[in-house]
């Protein structure tokens, strides 16, 4: 499997939760969902997950000076 450079997974990684704090202040905005929506398939095909949660957590095990954890999350599915 390809790997995403860790510049570009962080990048996602600013751009969804900025966009989820957006929505969280912007009640009906379907311009931010759809982006919200653009970047989670993004970062689940970089990651190769399948669901937003589980692309946060490998997106964020593959930057620079991520600690080895846990990774039973990364296993499931």
């Amino acid at each position: 499997m390809l790997m995403a450079h860790p510049a570009v997974l962080r990048d996602l990684i600013e751009q969804y939760e900025a966009l989820a704090a957006l929505e969280a202040s912007e009640a009906d905005s379907a311009r931010v969902r759809q982006r919200m929506e653009d970047v989670a398939y993004t970062l689940c095909v970089s990651t190769g997950t399948r669901d937003i949660d589980t692309a946060l957590i490998a997106a964020r095990h593959q930057l620079p000076g991520a600690r080895p954890q846990d990774d039973s999350l990364l296993s499931r599915g």
